[in-house]
């Protein structure tokens, strides 16, 4: 892009902060759109990643500014100095952790959404419509019924509090909102597996419950977990006076991407009366593959699911999502007498319930537009085929790997994750700086992990740009870092 000139400033008026000149304001949004589509068409030609230099870091110090700068010059330091330096998890060489790639549709509905301004938190306005419809949609994907609900949140992290504190009100009755958990007088104790996300307990500490309330259960082979231990787990808590609430699944772990056996779950849930739970943070949505969505066999009888579309869904960041299969208790655990939120049969004040009823936020972006869009605008059958392809990709690099004498595997894959690592002595750090180094290289960005005791080097084929040649530079990468240090730590 050119350098920004005195003439290309914009200038807003005296009474707004809308600009005096509309047409040169519009000349300069059509330079920034036209930048940010030339990045994501020729991002195959930019590093995946590069370190920041300290001079640009230092840019970032500066005082809190008090006179108004140049609109066309803030767009230059963005490209010059933010663009450049971003996490790249647009880039089809970005693998370190699930992160989808957004698409361009994605970005276009996000700039429609931010000149709306809409707060969809509440009100009677077709913002909240687009996301009734975006739930009824997850409802059908999930087999739920049609009482279920569903919100929009800033990820699974925030969609597994809620489903935490429904369980909550499940459990101890919707007096425990006022009362308090201790008034009770019953201990509450939830399970997860030990390849669980971490959010899972932070759920529990956040909703006051503790995190030693959660029983972490171990994993077989296949890093699933393990049933018979968490019926015993269940049946010893209760044994002890303890309150079973919560059993919190996983369907595409964090290091591997292994799935639980969720219809075994689900079953013993509905014997011992205990919330079903999936965190399902981008594995849920393979139910949109068809050769994939056998897989997560008993999620459609979950309680609740919490996922993210801008992951394998490709939607901008952020658009985390929870589905709750009883509407009335997910309305009855957030829903607030405010008279400030008071309802009206006509007027603005219409269409109740509103999303504040079902979560935390009163104050919410129209992230459902985004995720709306991206889906009209590819359907559904694309996107489950998108998915389906990196898993195909990970199937890919394991091979690669398989038949390379230099590399091993560390864990299957199991959907679109593989754990790997260089042959060696002092194999846990070699590896650690080889992950080091290929990120720096800017060529791809793995991350590393622990799995079975090992640092392993971890693929996440998460973005639809990711193709063949992406893997094997990958890989490419590796061999050469890794015979660099030949074995010595």
């Amino acid at each position: 892009m050119m350098a920004p000139t005195e003439t290309s400033c914009i200038v807003s008026t005296q009474d707004t902060l809308d600009p005096t000149d509309w047409r040169a304001f519009a000349e300069q949004a059509h330079r920034m759109l036209d930048d940010m589509l030339r990045y994501t068409e020729h991002i195959r030609e930019r590093p995946v990643w590069q370190p920041i230099p300290r001079e640009v870091r230092e840019q970032f110090g500066e005082r809190l500014p008090r006179e108004p700068a140049c609109l066309a010059s803030l767009h230059h330091t963005f490209m010059r100095d933010i663009l450049p330096y971003s996490v790249g998890n647009a880039h089809p060489g970005f693998m370190g952790w699930v992160h989808g790639g957004g698409t361009p549709v994605g970005m276009l509905a996000e700039m429609l959404a931010a000149g709306l301004n809409a707060n969809v938190g509440g009100r009677d306005q077709i913002p909240i419509e687009v996301e009734r419809q975006v739930v009824r949609w997850v409802r059908d994907l999930f087999q739920f019924p049609e009482s279920a609900t569903g919100l929009f949140v800033t990820g699974t992290s925030m969609a597994n509090l809620i489903a935490v504190l429904a369980a909550r009100t499940a459990a101890l009755g919707i007096n425990v909102r006022r009362t308090g958990i201790r008034a009770v007088g019953k201990r509450l104790v939830a399970y997860t597996s030990a390849a669980a996300h971490g959010c899972i307990a932070q759920a529990m500490d956040l909703a006051g419950l503790g995190s030693e309330a959660l029983r972490v259960v171990p994993v077989n082979a296949d890093h699933q977990m393990e049933v018979r231990a968490l019926a015993e787990a269940i049946a010893r808590d209760r044994a002890n006076g303890l309150t079973p609430f919560f059993i919190a699944a996983t369907a595409g772990t964090v290091d591997i991407g292994a799935v639980d056996d969720l219809a075994a779950i689900a079953g013993i849930a509905r014997r011992e009366q205990v919330w079903f739970h999936v965190d399902g943070a981008y594995g849920a949505l393979a139910m949109l593959a068809p050769d994939l969505a056998p897989r997560l066999n008993g999620i459609e009888r979950a309680d609740s699911i919490a996922f993210d579309f801008n992951k394998w869904g490709q939607v901008p960041y952020d658009a985390g999502f929870v589905l709750v299969r009883d509407g009335k208790l997910h309305h009855d655990t957030f829903a607030s007498p405010a008279a400030y939120l008071g309802r009206e049969t006509r007027g603005m004040a219409a269409g109740s319930p509103w999303p504040c009823d079902l979560g935390p936020d009163l104050s919410r972006g129209f992230r459902a537009l985004k995720t709306w869009f991206t889906i009209k605008a590819y359907g559904a059958e694309k996107l489950g085929a998108m998915i389906s392809r990196t898993c195909d990709l990970a199937r890919y690099l394991q091979q690669r790997i398989e038949d390379e004498p230099s590399l091993e595997l560390v864990a299957p894959a199991a959907l679109n994750i593989v754990c790997f690592r260089y042959r060696c002595e002092h194999a846990d750090e070699v590896n650690r700086r080889i992950v080091i180094d290929v990120q720096e290289s800017g060529i791809a960005a793995p991350s590393a992990t622990t799995v079975n005791g090992c640092l392993a080097i971890r693929a996440a084929i998460v973005n639809h740009r990711t193709n063949e040649s992406d893997i094997d530079a990958l890989v490419r990468s590796v061999l050469i870092f890794g015979s660099a240090y030949g074995g010595r730590a």
